[in-house]
């Protein structure tokens, strides 16, 4: 039996948790229902998140009650981009670590470089992020399939949650590569 939307957003975020790209209550997932996105709540425990649990927001700007602190910011990121039907958005360790001096990512893998030959790393004011990630972030993820946000983590949107999640793990494991190349000393640090 086929996962309806909802379900394939439930299962996705408990994924982001069990490999490692999130904590039990970090980060956001939402999928687009027409005029409006469904997306996790904020404090969302991946553990225990259900169907029943998602929050609807419209295209408008409209949200219900406890939606992810991050809804204005996937709201723009529809608004801008037409064919996104997905936004991910998680804090894989490996790429907020090796992006935290600001510059912009390019992964040393075949993968990586094929989906993304480099990843634009965007600086946000810890203090000025909820006011100011929806335009920074939306902007760049209208011409890029990912992002990344200086100490806190990627973004993620493509046509399909599916494709936003190999976006995601794509990234990370290129991270990830970038860092044990760059611990084995066949990698200089970028």
């Amino acid at each position: 039996m086929t996962p309806t939307p909802r379900e394939a957003l439930i299962s996705c975020y408990r994924r982001l948790h069990a490999h490692g790209l999130n904590d039990a209550h970090s980060g956001n997932v939402s999928i687009r229902d027409g005029d409006a996105i469904w997306i996790t709540p904020t404090g969302a425990c991946a553990d225990e998140l259900s169907v029943n649990d998602l929050v609807r927001c419209e295209l408008d700007g409209r949200c219900g009650e406890g939606a992810s602190l991050d809804a204005p910011l996937h709201l723009k990121v529809y608004r801008l981009n037409a064919e996104a039907q997905a936004v991910v958005h998680s804090h894989g360790p490996h790429i907020v670590a090796l992006t935290l001096d600001g510059e912009d990512f390019v992964p040393p893998d075949f993968e990586g470089r094929l989906y993304f030959p480099r990843v634009p790393v965007i600086s946000i004011a810890y203090s000025e992020y909820v006011e100011r990630s929806p335009d920074m972030v939306a902007a760049v993820l209208s011409d890029h399939r990912i992002a990344v946000v200086r100490g806190h983590g990627m973004y993620a949107q493509a046509e399909s949650l599916d494709l936003a999640y190999k976006w995601t793990c794509s990234l990370e494991q290129s991270a990830k590569t970038a860092f044990i190349a760059q611990l084995a000393g066949t990698l200089p640090p970028q």
